[in-house]
């Protein structure tokens, strides 16, 4: 039973713009609130690094690749997070990873979802 799903990925042109979206169906309201999420990517044949995270405050933080292009965002009525993503390049390529942090110390990751972008 999965507990973050990811969604939205696919194949865009450079330039073109997705939204990924990350949802914790089996998260309690009150857990997903204090939850700190973020979204990281791995690329072909990279490690996988951090893309943009959220805290439960609504605090954000960006890998310097992606500021101004990426936007970071939660609805914890909905239990979801979302990754607005614009102005998309080639180097954006990759699997795109939703990670849950919980205040009892619990991490989850999702399975992921690809994002190509082509030239």
């Amino acid at each position: 039973q999965l507990q973050v799903v990811e969604s939205g990925g696919g194949l865009v042109q450079a330039g073109g713009s997705l939204r990924l979206s990350c949802a914790s169906p089996r998260t309690i309201f009150s857990v997903f609130s204090d939850s700190d999420m973020g979204w990281y990517r791995q690329p072909p044949g990279k490690e996988r690094e951090l893309v943009a995270t959220i805290t439960g405050t609504h605090s954000t933080y960006y890998a310097e690749s992606v500021k101004g292009r990426f936007t970071i965002s939660r609805d914890n009525a909905r239990k979801k997070v979302y990754l607005e993503m614009s102005g998309l390049k080639p180097e954006d390529t990759g699997v795109y990873y939703c990670k849950r942090d919980q205040r009892d110390s619990r991490t989850y990751w999702g399975q992921g979802t690809q994002v190509t972008v082509s030239s």
